[in-house]
């Protein structure tokens, strides 16, 4: 599984150039609610199974959660499932309001 930190993320999103990745956050819609990354679409993790149709398999997708562990699991189902552009956010929204974000409400 590939893993992208919040500070390479944020370069990324800010990069000119097109092809910035989908991002998935499979957090819960009260924790998305309070905080979120700019973009990111919520499909909370146990719902991933029932609605991976929505995903399309050749986009590059970042999973998102609050400190990664989620994610992770998240991007391995996804891999199963014969997605091969996934990558996990390491540390989550966390770590984004820590390297990126410090006015980023945390719970």
């Amino acid at each position: 599984m590939r893993q992208i930190t919040a500070t390479e993320l944020a370069e990324r999103l800010a990069a000119p150039e097109a092809g910035k990745p989908f991002l998935l956050d499979v957090r819960e819609p009260i924790e998305f609610e309070i905080c979120r990354i700019e973009g990111s679409t919520l499909m909370p993790m146990a719902s991933v199974p029932a609605r991976q149709t929505e995903l399309d398999p050749d986009d590059e997708i970042v999973v998102i959660c609050h400190h990664g562990g989620r994610s992770a699991q998240v991007c391995m189902f996804l891999e199963r499932q014969g997605f091969s552009k996934v990558i996990n956010l390491t540390g989550g929204v966390a770590a984004w309001a820590a390297q990126v974000d410090p006015t980023m409400p945390q719970y």
